[in-house]
């Protein structure tokens, strides 16, 4: 009498691979908040920057210009004070008050936007403004 033999075959089994799934889905739900965050953060970063580059502008055209520390520039008087002579762009849709000279710039975020749980107004410093 001769047996069959059974050839075995390397496979996954159903349950390995529901647990690979599962894995990756727990590492996705800790990952994507995380992004998002970081998103906002950056977005954040990118103002508070701007913010301070305008600062910096309106400190050298009142240096250049022999203006007092109560002046208030426009977005065309300070543009050459920029890389490529252009005023920072908006990156979430925020608007930039320019105001003094010895004053902070401050930006504005469109109405029901957020920044990390903020909704400013922005100043250079990181702070809120009023």
């Amino acid at each position: 009498m001769q047996l069959k033999q059974f050839r075995t075959r390397a496979a996954f089994t159903l349950v390995e691979i529901m647990i690979v799934v599962a894995i990756i889905g727990l590492l996705a739900a800790i990952a994507v908040p995380n992004l998002l965050r970081a998103r906002e953060r950056t977005q954040l970063s990118l103002i508070q920057n701007n913010l301070r580059l305008i600062d910096n502008a309106k400190q050298s055209w009142a240096l250049e210009n022999g203006q007092s520390s109560s002046a208030v520039p426009n977005e065309e008087q300070l543009a050459p004070y920029f890389n490529k002579s252009k005023f920072p762009s908006a990156s979430v849709g925020e608007t930039y008050n320019i105001g003094k000279v010895n004053e902070s710039a401050t930006a504005n975020l469109p109405a029901g936007e957020s920044l990390t749980g903020l909704t400013g107004p922005f100043d250079s410093e990181g702070d809120r403004g009023p």
